[in-house]
Order: structure tokens, then C-alpha cells, then sequence
């Protein structure tokens, strides 16, 4: 996402910044989680970027999440926890009360340089909303310090990696980002390599060339006309903060409580966190160079069907880690398919936003999740970073991660 759209959604989200909540909590404080992780504090101007940028933000949101999830279902009882749980705190305070001070306090654990900000909100929303003194806070802040303490994921250090110059494979002047991710402890899978994709299509083969002259052509930096354009531009950016807006129109526009809103956020993007994670176990895994590298050096992979164009650019500039399997595609497929499981259908009126001034299109409408998983897979091709099967197995992905999740964690408690 480019700077200027991040600064517009800043300004979006700093406009319900002091707002009350508007009948669930989660939803305020998702808010107020995604700009402090993704965008940076609302309170300095400009705004300083606080958060683990990029993927590894996810890490941190699905801990907010989670713990969330803990403190309302410590008082509910109505969902297994994910880590925290506490019988004696059943029916204590209430549960919007839980979520703000475990939201807030997971959030001063991550950014302890940021507690003066986050303090004053915190205290101007309980204020706000009635909740100061509620027994509720208690328990919200025992569920953050429990889960926080024991289910933080830090920044393993790792060797830098530039590729290797070889036909097929991935290679680069700077070091690959975020190499540490595919060592990290996932949130709910058993290990990152769990769902690892099968081998992108052999050089030699005709599904390798169809991709390669499919990407050649839609993905050249003069290629498409404006339509397509904006749609490549539209998923260019910030998934993790696009794809939390909307689950925070769906959840109010359908009248999520608390507890069920909770769990959706977790479980949503506690998914997307382990998905992230296993797309970069297959990045390093596979190490399969980008179209750019591919096109450029065709003539020396062996395959004589594919016509090299040294001087061919993508419309996108290459992100530094390999092609298989798209990290976007990947988090998008996590996240819509928790959606069309937490809700028992892919149809859904809802809407994508990115406030980009470079995007003609700022708000796509969507009457399927299954529309946005398409629409992305697309998009990745016309940037000219992805072959198609790095996009559709990396959907595939995310979607085998929620649904392990969604069957694994955070259940029903039978009879409640």
C-alpha cells in the first residue's frame, strides 16, 4: 500500500477515533489494534509507524484477538479459550468492559513506548462508554497478560538469504524479508510445513509456459488499460488492514454480540497469521524466481517455447522474497474462508476498501467472499509478480489453514 493511501486510511480510522462504541466493542478495538500495529499512532503528527510491518503485523493483531476471545469467553463460557482460562471469573463483569482492557493491555505489552497514548484512549473510552470500574476489567487484563506472556511470537534471528543465481530460482540484491517467519511457532497449526503446496509447474511443461506468456502479457508495466489497472492497484497494499474493515462492516451490518464477534476476529486472524507463516515456508521451500527474473532470463531455462524480453518490467516492483506461494493470495484465502465457514455461506453483502488517491476504484463491492479470492488472483498477474499457480495454490493455502482452524479451535462448549 502506498504511503498516501496509508495516510488516507489513518484519517479514515482517526474519524471514529474517540467514538463511542456502537454496540460492539470488538469492532472499536479492532479498530484501535490495526491502526496502532499497521498504521502507527494516531497522536503524533505524522503519525509514527509503531507496528511489525507487514506480514509479521499479523502477529501481533491475533494476539490482541486472542487474548480478547479468552477474556469474554472466561465470562461467557460459551467457546473453548485459546489459552486463558479462569472458571472462577464465569459471569464477572461485563464483557465489553473485558475486551477493552485485554485489547489495551496486550497493546502496552507490544508497544510499552506507546502506553501514554494508548492509556489516554483507553480511559476516555471506559468513561465514554460507562465502563470505569466494571469487574470486567479485571478479567480483561489477566486474560492479555496470560496470553501475551505465553503466545508472543518474537523476530527470530536467521542468516540473510539473496537467492541463488541459478534458472529458476529466486535471486536478489537485497536480502529476503521476513525470512523469519517460516521458523516461527504457528498459532494453531501443528507446524508451518503442515499444508506445504505441492511443486510449481516444472519449466519444461506446457502449464509453465501458458503462466509465463499469461503474466508476460497482463503483467508488463505498459500492459493493461485502466480497468484492469485499478484493479492491480486496488490489491496492491495493506490486506491486513483492508481485510479487518471489512470484517468489522460484516460483524456490525449483521449484529454480532460480543462474544461471537470475538471469536470471529480471532479466529480470522489467528488463520491469516499461521497462513503468512506457511506461505513463507513455501517461499524458502521452493525458492522459485518471480516473472520478472523468469522473462528476462528465459534463455537459459531450457525451455525453448518461452521467448525471453530482457528489457520487460512489471507493473509492480518485485517484493523481495520469491514468487511460490503469493503471501496476498494466501492471507486472502485465510481470511474469506473463515468468513464463509464462521457464517455457514460464501454469500455476503460486503465491501473492500483502499483510500489510495491512486485508485480511481476505492470501495469494491462483493456479494461473495469467494468474489474477492478471484479478484486478487487476478490482480497479482496484472502487478507482473506472480505466475497464476503461486496465486491459486497459495488461496488454496489459506484456505486448508482456516479450515484446520475453524475445526481445531476456539469450539462450541456443549450445552451452552
Amino acid at each position: 500500500m502506498t504511503r498516501q493511501s496509508l495516510a488516507g486510511l489513518a484519517v479514515c480510522l482517526c474519524l471514529g477515533w474517540a467514538a463511542p462504541a456502537r454496540g460492539n466493542t470488538v469492532t472499536d478495538w479492532n479498530a484501535v489494534t490495526v491502526m496502532y500495529v499497521a498504521l502507527g499512532n494516531p497522536a503524533a503528527v505524522p503519525a509514527i509507524p509503531i507496528g511489525r510491518v507487514g506480514p509479521p503485523g499479523l502477529f501481533d493483531i491475533a494476539l490482541v484477538h486472542a487474548a480478547v476471545h479468552d477474556a469474554v469467553q472466561a465470562i461467557e463460557g460459551r467457546y473453548e479459550p485459546y489459552y486463558y482460562s479462569d472458571p472462577e471469573k464465569f459471569g464477572i463483569g461485563s464483557t465489553a468492559a473485558a475486551v477493552a482492557a485485554a485489547a489495551h493491555r496486550v497493546l502496552v505489552l507490544l508497544y510499552p513506548a506507546q502506553q501514554t497514548s494508548l492509556d489516554t484512549f483507553y480511559n476516555t473510552y471506559l468513561a465514554t462508554n460507562g465502563l470505569a470500574g466494571d469487574a470486567g476489567l479485571a478479567v480483561g487484563e489477566a486474560a492479555a497478560i496470560a496470553v501475551h506472556s505465553t503466545q508472543y511470537r518474537p523476530l527470530i534471528p536467521v542468516a540473510d538469504f539473496f537467492g541463488v543465481n541459478a534458472p529458476g530460482q529466486w535471486r536478489s540484491a537485497v536480502p529476503m524479508a521476513f525470512l523469519f517467519m517460516a521458523s516461527s511457532e504457528p498459532f494453531t497449526l501443528n507446524r508451518v510445513s503442515q499444508f506445504r503446496p505441492p511443486p510449481p509447474p516444472p519449466m519444461s511443461s506446457t502449464a509453465y509456459v501458458r503462466e509465463y506468456d499469461e503474466v508476460k502479457a497482463e503483467g508488463n508495466v505498459n500492459a493493461h488499460p485502466n480497468s484492469t489497472t485499478d484493479l492491480a492497484r486496488f490489491y496492491s497494499g495493506n490486506f491486513v488492514v483492508q481485510y479487518n474493515e471489512s470484517m468489522r462492516q460484516i460483524a456490525e451490518a449483521r449484529g454480532l454480540n460480543v462474544g461471537d464477534a470475538a471469536r470471529l476476529f480471532a479466529l480470522a486472524n489467528l488463520a491469516a497469521s499461521d497462513g503468512a507463516m506457511a506461505a513463507w515456508d513455501s517461499k524458502i521451500f521452493y525458492n522459485f524466481w518471480r516473472p520478472s527474473h523468469a522473462i528476462q532470463n528465459a534463455a537459459g531455462d531450457g525451455n525453448p517455447r518461452t521467448a525471453s524480453d530482457p528489457a520487460w518490467t512489471p507493473f509492480l516492483a518485485n517484493p523481495p522474497y520469491p514468487d511460490y506461494v503469493s503471501g496476498a493470495n494466501t492471507l486472502t484465502g485465510a481470511f474469506m474462508e473463515m468468513l464463509t465457514l464462521f457464517f455457514g455461506t460464501d454469500e455476503m453483502n460486503f465491501s473492500v476498501k483502499n483510500p489510495s488517491p491512486l485508485v480511481i476504484n476505492q470501495e469494491r463491492f462483493y456479494t461473495r467472499f469467494s468474489q474477492v479470492c478471484e479478484d486478487v488472483v487476478d490482480a497479482r498477474i496484472l502487478l507482473g509478480i506472480h505466475f497464476r499457480s503461486a496465486d491459486d495454490e497459495a488461496r488454496r493455502l489459506g484456505s486448508r489453514v482456516s479450515h484446520w482452524t475453524f475445526q481445531k479451535f476456539l469450539r462450541p462448549v456443549p450445552g451452552r
